[in-house]
């Protein structure tokens, strides 16, 4: 491939790059004049409000984009290690920890009951 092939696509990369931030401005701007002020009673912004509002959503939110896998890919994987762990327990200790972590993780989520009083003794 010779220079001229390289040179002409990065600026074409360049190119629909500035274009794609471009129109995510616009459409950002447009929906925040049309539903903002109305709404909430903020005032209108600018364009160059907006492009700063979605460089610092960016920094805010992290560059990860969506493509990582999000929540329920994280859950799926723990189910898998903890299956895989579980797999090497013998069937008693299996149990005895599936005991444990009901009695911890029972009352999660949940306001927990207050331990019963003992009764009172009196002195003899």
């Amino acid at each position: 491939m010779d220079r001229k092939f390289w040179l002409l696509r990065g600026l074409r990369f360049f190119f629909f790059a500035a274009l794609f931030v471009a129109v995510a401005t616009f459409v950002t701007q447009a929906l925040w004049n049309w539903l903002m002020p109305s709404l909430f009673h903020l005032p209108v912004i600018t364009l160059a409000q907006t492009l700063g509002l979605l460089v610092l959503s960016r920094i805010l939110f992290g560059f990860r984009g969506g493509r990582h896998g999000g929540w329920a890919a994280k859950k799926r994987a723990w189910q898998q290690r903890m299956a895989g762990r579980m797999e090497h327990l013998t069937p008693d200790a299996r149990e005895k920890f599936r005991q444990e972590m009901r009695a911890r993780c029972s009352a999660w989520g949940r306001t927990a009951a207050k331990p019963a009083e003992a009764p009172m003794q009196q002195p003899a």
